[in-house]
């Protein structure tokens, strides 16, 4: 039996815009199935060792944390800087006030240079009283270790850049791409779980589509895969019934093992 090293909280597994969408009367923005009801795409860690890791912070980062009691964050792993992934970057001073701590976020050399200048705020000055967000920037370019566990920074194509997903013990968190590098399909062999993007059906330049993402799994054949960063072309129920054995979209709130 494989050993169990931690657990995934999904915090959010839509697109950027969010599903519902704003002034959209499709059917699945008017469903009432709580699992098409999609906030932005973001993942939390709690590891064995009690370390507590959050995926990208987005602008729907203060609603998940309630929502999803995430009272503590330890680390912060940043896949790239494109708005939906770290526009909730000042909701942590919250946790700097609880933790009484600076927090470290990592990332590749871009994606610090990125938040550095987009939250030039916390970097110029410190206001006393949790004004700003207390974090270290500290780029990677392989693995790491946070707590007693190995993190493997995973590189992915999205649309014209290279940025990153990552891997944790058997899971692998892969948001955003539309390709993988030839060089990353080893760093994914002999996953358990696997959480990958699938935007839609249609294809676009910066995203898996559905059938996309299918060959993904069919070349690593993972025990099991979430779709997320999911837009409001598919619908949960329908989508799912379409899927075959070990391929679903994810959810927000869905819980899974690390292995």
């Amino acid at each position: 039996m494989s050993e169990l090293l931690g657990r995934v909280t999904v915090l959010g597994s839509s697109t950027s815009h969010g599903v519902p969408m704003i002034g959209c009367r499709c059917a699945t923005c008017l469903s009432d199935d709580p699992r098409d009801r999609r906030a932005r795409p973001s993942i939390y860690i709690e590891l064995g060792d009690g370390t507590h890791i959050l995926v990208d912070t987005t602008p729907d980062l203060r609603m998940q944390a309630l929502r999803f009691n995430v009272v503590r964050v330890d680390a912060i792993l940043f896949t790239h800087c494109h708005a939906d992934h770290v526009m909730g970057l000042d909701d942590i001073r919250r946790f700097n006030v609880l933790q009484d701590a600076s927090i470290p976020c990592y990332g590749d050399r871009r994606t610090m240079g990125d938040l550095r200048r987009t939250f030039s705020y916390a970097f110029e000055s410190v206001e006393p009283g949790g004004g700003i967000p207390r974090i270290q920037l500290w780029p990677i370019g392989g693995p790491f270790s946070l707590g007693r566990q190995e993190i493997v920074p995973v590189p992915v194509v999205h649309g014209s850049r290279t940025i990153l997903g990552f891997r944790v013990g058997k899971f692998a968190y892969l948001t955003d791409c539309n390709a993988i590098p030839d060089g990353s399909w080893e760093l994914l062999q002999g996953l358990d779980t696997l959480v990958l993007d699938a935007l839609r059906h249609r294809p676009h330049p910066t995203h898996f589509s559905v059938a996309e993402a299918l060959g993904v799994v069919e070349r690593l054949a993972p025990r099991h895969t979430y779709f997320t960063h999911i837009g409001h072309d598919l619908p949960h129920a329908a989508t799912n019934a379409t899927l075959p054995p070990g391929v679903e979209l994810a959810w927000d709130g869905l819980e899974l093992d690390i292995t």
